[in-house]
């Protein structure tokens, strides 16, 4: 009888439901796959090639990393690439937060798979500042186009780099480039200084705006505008029509103000509805029709050349402060001037004289 009641307690010790096998194993391998070490330079580079976007996936990782041997890592893919490049079509593509950037990529890029494209989308989110992580999902708000087979999708977090565009954008277009993809789209934060950026790496530059939102008023942030090769007013729909097509002409006044473009290109102005997917085909057919002018007139291989000059001054610019922080000496005077100037006993002019003068 004391027995029956042991069992039947609570607190009576049970046996535990047996794990099935298969599914340590699968754990197991899970594992096996996570430790291996990072693929040869070699293997990496045939992936890409072969069209891999595994390989692609982990060749950015490298290209992004601050590690050094990544970044001779990365170096020698990116040599390795560059044969392969410069084949491709490269819109960026800008507006304010709540435009739709996501929306309208997704129904973009689907509309560019579905004519026999392959797309790449490179977006920068928004990062953290206590974190430094992303703060939106582009992976999550393209739920179907990252189901594309000939569709990638690259977020990364924007981090402290200049308007928020990602510091290795420039060196992923060559890596996607080299795996075959024919259409690369660029999305902007759309908050700051990115759009100038991303500019001096594409060839076509889309400005997704809103109607109502006072910009068509104001000529808005006229250095955006003078960027623009077409302006599409986004959520053209129901009840906003109306509104979307007053904007549209107001745009259209506001162009005609401008100076003509050295690429001999009139821009549009478009009106889409990413949601429903209307317009975006129309908008697919002046991006078509830019590129027959521009590589018609020479003008295409024109800019392809002053990007590549741009980028080398970014590049130097970029290593000599990377260089400068990273000597020690300067490591030990930075601390000793920034106690200076808390203490009132300099000026940030005085303590950089000192700084830059350091050998």
């Amino acid at each position: 009888m004391a027995e029956n009641k042991k069992n039947k307690s609570a607190l009576a010790e049970r046996e535990g439901v047996p794990q099935p096998t298969t599914l340590n194993l699968k754990v197991v391998e899970g594992l096996k796959k996570f430790r291996k070490k990072t693929p040869s330079v070699e293997s990496l580079l045939k992936g890409i090639l072969n069209q891999d976007q595994g390989a692609l996936s982990q060749a950015i990782t490298l290209i992004e990393s601050t590690a050094l041997k990544h970044q001779q890592q990365a170096k020698q893919i990116i040599e390795g690439c560059l044969p392969h490049a410069n084949k491709s079509i490269r819109v960026g593509i800008t507006g304010v937060p709540g435009v739709g950037k996501s929306t309208f990529i997704e129904s973009f890029g689907k509309l560019l798979i579905s004519k026999g494209k392959k797309v790449a989308v490179l977006t920068v989110d928004p990062s953290s500042s206590i974190s430094g992580g992303s703060i939106l999902g582009d992976k999550t708000r393209m739920e179907e186009l990252v189901k594309e087979p000939n569709a990638f999708i690259r977020p990364s977090a924007s981090g402290d780099t200049l308007g928020g565009v990602a510091r290795k954008t420039r060196e992923t277009i060559i890596l996607c480039e080299a795996a075959g993809f024919d259409v690369i789209l660029i999305e902007t934060v759309g908050v700051g200084q990115s759009e100038t950026a991303v500019h001096s790496m594409t060839d076509f530059f889309l400005l997704l705006k809103l109607a109502g939102a006072g910009d068509e008023l104001q000529g808005i942030k006229r250095g955006i505008m003078e960027m623009a090769d077409s302006i599409v007013i986004n959520k053209a729909d129901g009840d906003n029509l109306k509104a979307a097509k007053m904007a549209k002409n107001e745009f259209n006044r506001a162009l005609h103000l401008y100076p003509a473009k050295e690429s001999g290109w009139a821009p549009k102005t478009l009106l889409c509805s990413a949601l429903k997917n209307e317009g975006i085909a129309e908008i697919w057919e002046v991006v078509s029709n830019y590129f027959e002018t521009v590589k018609g007139n020479g003008y295409f291989q024109y800019k392809r050349k002053e990007q590549n000059k741009f980028w080398l001054m970014q590049t130097i610019e970029s290593r000599l402060k990377s260089e400068f922080y990273a000597n020690p000496s300067v490591k030990v005077e930075l601390e000793k001037q920034l106690k200076a100037i808390d203490e009132n006993k300099t000026t940030p002019f005085a303590a950089a004289e000192i700084l830059l003068n350091l050998k």
